[in-house]
This record gives structure tokens, sequence and C-alpha cells, in this order.
């Protein structure tokens, strides 16, 4: 099972940090490789939601269960998609009077060989990228 772990220190609240990762609808104006996203349920507690990503030749798509502590944390489980296993975690913790440490976990394991050959890559990338790009995201909206 591989495994992601980025952090970065940000000039941001955890309230503004967590609405931006809950904001999957957003997704695909700030995030280059994804292509759609979709909120199926959102019962304030839970949502689940789906991304399509795409980076070059490469397209997939992941659905996640999402427990939203609000302000503080987002749990993500695995719905459907091209893993045998995912699970994440964005974290959401107060750093000063307007700071933020913003935390990313994320393990997965692909369903196949194949697809760990043609997707693993590009998943690797796209996971070690995306706690600078919500910084990034982060200091466009809330300047």
């Amino acid at each position: 099972m591989a495994n992601v772990k980025r952090s970065a220190i940000v000039a941001h609240t955890p309230a503004d940090m967590f609405r931006l990762v809950a904001d999957v609808d957003s997704y695909p104006s700030f995030l280059p490789w994804v292509t759609d996203s979709a909120v199926h349920s959102d019962t304030g507690d839970v949502v689940e939601a789906s991304i399509e990503f795409a980076r070059g030749p490469v397209k997939q798509s992941l659905t996640t269960r999402n427990e939203m502590e609000k302000d503080r944390a987002i749990e993500m489980s695995l719905v459907k998609g091209p893993f045998k296993a995912l699970h994440g975690r964005w974290d959401f913790e107060a750093v000063g009077d307007d700071g933020c440490k913003i935390s990313l976990q994320i393990s997965f394991d692909f369903s196949n060989k194949v697809v760990q050959g043609t997707f693993g890559t590009v998943f690797n990338q796209i996971a070690n990228t995306l706690v600078d790009a919500f910084c990034r995201r982060a200091n466009e909206v809330y300047k």
C-alpha cells in the first residue's frame, strides 16, 4: 500500500481551509487534473462525491465517502474507483490567531497491476501536489 503525507502552514484560518477542501464542486476550476466533479449526497456530516481526473491520456474517476468534522478534519474512504483500498484524511489545525497547518494523509492500493502500471505514477503526482494546490487556491480566494 502506498502512503502520501503532506502538510503546509498557511496564513488562513482552519475554517477557510476546510471550506476550500469541502467545496468539491469548485475543484475543476483550480485543480488542472480534475475534469469533472459531483456531490451525490450531503447530510452535513457525511458527503459522498466523485471526481473525474485526467493527466495526458490517462483518465479515471473516483467516488469517496467523506466524514466532515467542521473546520477540523475530513476523513475519506473509497466508495468506487480504480483502487482495492483508499483511505485519506485532511486535518486543519490552528496556528496562532489566523494561521493553519493543513495536513493530508492518503493510503492507497490499486485494484490490479494493469491499473497500477497505467495510473500509479499519475495518482502519486496528483496526491503529492494536492496540498500545494489548495494553498495556492486559498491565497487567491482569501486575499
